[in-house]
C-alpha cells in the first residue's frame, strides 16, 4: 500500500476512535430499577418535552396532570421561581415513580444580567470572559429553579440575512470550537451535580447556519463531507467539553430533516463520538416531518418511528413520542430495549445533576423573585460589553488625538446624542434576554452623563429604529448642529434579529440612513455606533463617517460600556467574527471560501469568479478591528521548511507599536492547503495571540500550527493530511496577512 496512504489512514483511524464505543451510559442500580418498574407510558413520557404558555392557565394546568401521571419527563419554558417549585414538587412527591425533571429555558446571553449577544460576545475573541458570563448566567438560572437550558448555539453561518446569526459564534470553525469549550464550562462548572451547574443542550447540530436567502428553517444541500469539516466541529468540541445534551436542527441540509438523519445522530455521534447523552428534537421538530413531506399528513404514529428509529432521544413539544412509541413497542414495530437506553440516557444525566437528591437543584429556599444583578454579575458584563465593541473607523481632524476623533478629549463640554438607540433600553438588550429588567438596563445616555458628569449631554432620539417624522429628525439634527461633539447611535430593534427574523435586506432600517446623513452633513465631529444583532451593510456610512464603532447589542452594561471606550478608558479590543460585505448581492460570504477552477484576481479579469460591478472583497474582513494605536505587523517567520505528521512548528511575527500611546496587537494566524484530494479554503483560522505594546517599541510574538490544523476531510469520509505546500498567514486580519510556505509531509 502507498505510504502516503498508511499515513492518511492512520491519522484518521485515531481522530475516529474509538468508533466502536459504546453509545450506552452506565447506569446505576437505582436507574435500573426505575427502568424495571416503568410502565411504557410513563417510559414514553421521560421522552417527552412539554411547554408552559404563560397567558394560558389550562395549559398550565395540562402540563401539572401530565407530570403527575409520569407524562412528562422535561419542561420547557419555566416562567417563574413558583411554578418551577411547583412543578418539581408534583413530580418527586406526586408522581408515581417521584422522577425529577429536566425544565430548560433559552438562555442565549444571560438570565437577569444581560451581557451582549452571543455574536458580540464572539467579537471579544476572549474565550475565558465569555466563560465567566456564562458561569454568571447559570448561577443566576439555577438559583430561579431552571436546571437547563437550550444553548448555546454553534451553526456557522455565513449568511447575515438570516436572524439567528445574533445567537451563533460567526463564521469560524476554528473559533466557534474554542467558544463552544468556553460556553459548555461556563454553563455546566466543573460538575453538573453542583447546584449552580446548568445543563446545556447544544445546538442545532447538522448544518442549520446553511440557509437558502437567509431564510429560517430552509437548507442547502450539504454533502456528508462538508457537514463534518464545516458544520460539525463546534459540536465535537462542545461534546468533548462535557456536553451532554444536543439539539438537531429544524431544517434537512441533505434532504433528510436532522432529526431523521441516522448518519448523524447514531453513525457520527454515537458510533465515531461515543456520545452517551441526550438527543432531542426542536421545537415540535418530529411534527415536522409532515411539513418536510416524509410522512402523511396526520400519521404522527409514523413520525415518532422515523426520529426515534434515526436516533432522537426526547421529543420537544410535538407529544409524538408520548403518543407513539407504547404503540410501536407493542406492535413490535421498535424494540422496547432501545425505549430502555433512550430513557437510561436521560435518567443517567438527571443523576448526574444531582436531581434525585437534590431536586430543586439550585433554587434558593423562600425564593420568590429574581433578584436584580448583584455588583460582580455586573462587572463581569460591562468588562465582556468592551470587549465585544469593535472599532470600525478613526478618522477626522481633532489634533487632541493625533488627527483621530477617538479617543474624546476629557474636556469636552457640551455632546449631542442622537438616534433611536441612544436612550433606548429595549433594543441594546436584543433577542432572547430571558428575565432582563429594563430599568436596569444601562443606556448610552445614562452611560455617558455618569462618564462625564461636567458635560452637558443632550439626547433627542430623532425617531424610532423603524420610522420617523421628518420634525424628529430636524429636531435631532439642531441638537447636533449646536454641539462640540456629535455621537449618533443607531442600529436594529431587538426583534430585527433572532429565529424566524431574515431580513431580505442590510441596510440600517427605517430612515435612520437619512438621519446620519443629515447628521454628518453638519461637519461636526461625529462618532457613529451601531448597535445590532447581525452584519449590516455600512458601506455608504463608511464613506461619510470620521468615525464608525460597531458595538452589536450590548446587553444590560451598554452604556458604561461604550462611553468608557469613547473616553479612552479602555482601548478597543474587539475583531470581526462575520465578514462584513459591501453589498447585499456579496451574501453569503465569509474568509473560508475556495478559490474555483477561475480564481478572482485583483484587479478583476475577464472570465473569472468576480462581479462585473464591484470587488468581492469585504467592506471589512473577518478578524478586523482598529485600536487606538498605529501598529505594523511583519511577515510570519517559520522554524522550519519541512514539517511532518505529530510535529508542530513555531510562527514568530514581529509587531510594532508606531504611536505614542501603549496598546494591544492581535496577531491572528491562517493557513490555506495548496494542494489537497478535495479543493480547500485559500486560508482558515487556526489561532492568535494578544501582545500590549508600549509606545514605539517591537515585540516578537510567537504561535503554533500544527499537523491536525493542515487535516481535512476527503470524499471518502476519511479525515487525512495530504503532502505538499501550505500557506501560513499572519496579520491583521484575514485580508490583510503576509505569507510564508513551508512543505508538508506526512
Amino acid at each position: 500500500m502507498n505510504p502516503r496512504r498508511v499515513a492518511s489512514l492512520a491519522f484518521a483511524l485515531a481522530f475516529l476512535i474509538p468508533l466502536q464505543a459504546s453509545a450506552d451510559p452506565a447506569a446505576s442500580p437505582r436507574v435500573e430499577a426505575l427502568i424495571s418498574k416503568m410502565t411504557l407510558e410513563e417510559k414514553a413520557g421521560q421522552l417527552t418535552m412539554n411547554t408552559t404558555f404563560p397567558p394560558q392557565e389550562s395549559n398550565y394546568r395540562d402540563i401539572r396532570d401530565a407530570i403527575r401521571a409520569g407524562a412528562v419527563g422535561s419542561v420547557y419554558n419555566v416562567h417563574n421561581v413558583n411554578q418551577a417549585r411547583e412543578m418539581q414538587d408534583i413530580a418527586v412527591k406526586e408522581s408515581r415513580l417521584k422522577i425529577p425533571l429536566l425544565m430548560a429555558h433559552d438562555i442565549l446571553h444571560g438570565f437577569r444580567t444581560i451581557f451582549p449577544i452571543a455574536l458580540g460576545q464572539a467579537a471579544s475573541w476572549d474565550f475565558d470572559a465569555i466563560r465567566r458570563a456564562e458561569r454568571v448566567a447559570a448561577e443566576e438560572t439555577t438559583a430561579d429553579g431552571i436546571n437547563m437550558t437550550l444553548a448555546p448555539m454553534f451553526d456557522i453561518s455565513h449568511d447575515a440575512r438570516w436572524g439567528r446569526v445574533v445567537e451563533g459564534a460567526g463564521e469560524s470553525v476554528w473559533l466557534a470550537s474554542r467558544i463552544a469549550e468556553a460556553r459548555i464550562k461556563g454553563f455546566q462548572g466543573d460538575s453538573l451535580s453542583n447546584k449552580t451547574s446548568l445543563l446545556a443542550c447544544v445546538k442545532h447540530i447538522g448544518a442549520n447556519g446553511a440557509v437558502i436567502g437567509g431564510r429560517e428553517y430552509t437548507a442547502a444541500d450539504v454533502s456528508q463531507r462538508a457537514m463534518r469539516q464545516e458544520f460539525l466541529p463546534p459540536f465535537k468540541a462542545a461534546l468533548d467539553a462535557g456536553a451532554r445534551c444536543f439539539m438537531a436542527g429544524l431544517n434537512a441540509p441533505d434532504g433528510l430533516p436532522t432529526i431523521a438523519n441516522p448518519w448523524l445522530l447514531k453513525d457520527v455521534m454515537r458510533g465515531e463520538w461515543g456520545f452517551k447523552g441526550i438527543v432531542m428534537s426542536d421545537f415540535d421538530g418530529v411534527k415536522a416531518l409532515v411539513e418536510h413531506g416524509l410522512v402523511r399528513d396526520g400519521d404522527r404514529i409514523e413520525t415518532a418511528r422515523i426520529a426515534f428509529q434515526a436516533g432522537a432521544g426526547l421529543d420537544m413539544q410535538s407529544n409524538d413520542f408520548f403518543r407513539a412509541i407504547p404503540k410501536l413497542v407493542r406492535e413490535g414495530v421498535i424494540a422496547e430495549k432501545d425505549v430502555d437506553d433512550a430513557v437510561r440516557r436521560i435518567l443517567v444525566v438527571k443523576e448526574e445533576m444531582g436531581l434525585f437528591e437534590t431536586p430543586h437543584h439550585g433554587l434558593e429556599p423562600g425564593r420568590t423573585k429574581t433578584p436584580p444583578p448583584t455588583k460582580e454579575a455586573l462587572a463581569v458584563a460591562q468588562e465582556l460589553a468592551e470587549k465585544s465593541v469593535v472599532l470600525l473607523k478613526n478618522s477626522g481632524s481633532d489634533a487632541q488625538a493625533g488627527g483621530k476623533i477617538l479617543p474624546l478629549s476629557p474636556d469636552v463640554k457640551k455632546v449631542a446624542l442622537v438616534g433611536p438607540l441612544a436612550d433606548n433600553a429595549d433594543d441594546v438588550v436584543g433577542a432572547w434576554s430571558a428575565r432582563s429588567v429594563l430599568s436596569e438596563v444601562v443606556t448610552l445616555k445614562k452611560g455617558l452623563e455618569q462618564r462625564l458628569p461636567n458635560a452637558k449631554v443632550v439626547t433627542t432620539p430623532g425617531g424610532r429604529t423603524h420610522d420617523a417624522r421628518d420634525e424628529e429628525i430636524a429636531a435631532a439634527v439642531e441638537t447636533a448642529r449646536d454641539a462640540e461633539v456629535v455621537v449618533l447611535a443607531l442600529g436594529e430593534a431587538f426583534a430585527d434579529t433572532g429565529e424566524a427574523q431574515a431580513r431580505a435586506n442590510l441596510d440600517l432600517p427605517g430612515r435612520q440612513m437619512e438621519l446620519a446623513r443629515k447628521v454628518l452633513a453638519l461637519g461636526k465631529p461625529t462618532i457613529v455606533i451601531v448597535m445590532a444583532g447581525r452584519p449590516l451593510v455600512l458601506t455608504e456610512l463608511d464613506q461619510i463617517s470620521p468615525a464608525l464603532i460597531y458595538a452589536w447589542q450590548p446587553g444590560t452594561m451598554t452604556g458604561p460600556a461604550i462611553a468608557r471606550l469613547l473616553m479612552g478608558d479602555v482601548e478597543p479590543l474587539g475583531r470581526l467574527p462575520m465578514t462584513f460585505p459591501r453589498s447585499l448581492g456579496q451574501v453569503p460570504l465569509s474568509h473560508d471560501y475556495r478559490p474555483t477552477g477561475r480564481p478572482y484576481l485583483d484587479p478583476m479579469e475577464g472570465f473569472r469568479a468576480g462581479y462585473g460591478d464591484t470587488s468581492i472583497k469585504p467592506l471589512y474582513a473577518f478578524g478586523y478591528g482598529k485600536t487606538y494605536t498605529k501598529l505594523s505587523y511583519g511577515a510570519p517567520q517559520l522554524d522550519r521548511k519541512v514539517m511532518r505528521a505529530g510535529e508542530t512548528a513555531k510562527v514568530k511575527v514581529d509587531v510594532s507599536n508606531d504611536s505614542m500611546r501603549a496598546g494591544t496587537a492581535m496577531v491572528q494566524i491562517y493557513v490555506g492547503i495548496r494542494v489537497a484530494r478535495v479543493s480547500q479554503p485559500l486560508k482558515q483560522l487556526r489561532g492568535f495571540k494578544r501582545v500590549k505594546l508600549d509606545p514605539y517599541t517591537t515585540q516578537t510574538v510567537e504561535l503554533e500550527v500544527k499537523a491536525d490544523d493542515f487535516a481535512y476531510w476527503d470524499v471518502d469520509g476519511q479525515r487525512i493530511m495530504a503532502p505538499g505546500p501550505i500557506d501560513v498567514m499572519a496579520g491583521f486580519d484575514a485580508e490583510d496577512v503576509k505569507t510564508a510556505t513551508l512543505e508538508f509531509r506526512p
